[in-house]
């Protein structure tokens, strides 16, 4: 069994990460799983929160997806995320603004397919709140 597994952090225009690392975390929507080299192979959807990068037993690095697809080998972990960015550069004024907006759209919205994608606009904001909590950014 080796010491690292390949991290790879994929988005719709670009690789943004691919590095070997002790462990990631991800938030598979049947819950978080933490993926080590030789895992057993298997595939899952991600929701949106945070994937936590393991150097050692610590967190070296967090970063929020607003979901997407993991893959898993026993040599790499593969995430497609929709969005990602480092929990770092999150703003907490920017997405609690975007909530507001979003909430008044929805408030305004006719029609349940009106209503459905700006929903899921505001989980993906109230995530990043979330996110930023456990970060002790609150």
């Amino acid at each position: 069994m080796a010491d690292k597994i390949e991290f790879e952090l994929v988005s719709p225009e670009r690789l943004l990460l691919s590095e070997p690392v002790d462990m990631v975390v991800v938030p598979g929507t049947e819950g978080n799983f933490g993926v080590l080299p030789g895992h057993a192979p298997f595939a899952s959807t991600v929701r949106a929160d945070v994937i936590e990068v393991y150097e050692g037993n610590a967190v070296r690095e967090r970063i929020f997806v607003s979901g997407g697809f993991a893959e898993v080998t026993p040599e790499r972990v593969t995430v497609l995320a929709d969005e990602a960015i480092s929990v770092d550069r999150l703003d907490r004024a920017a997405i609690e603004q975007s909530i507001r907006s979003l909430e008044q759209e929805i408030a305004d919205s006719d029609t349940e397919s009106e209503r459905a994608p700006l929903e899921a606009r505001l989980r993906i904001e109230q995530a990043k709140i979330a996110a930023l909590g456990r970060a002790g950014k609150a």
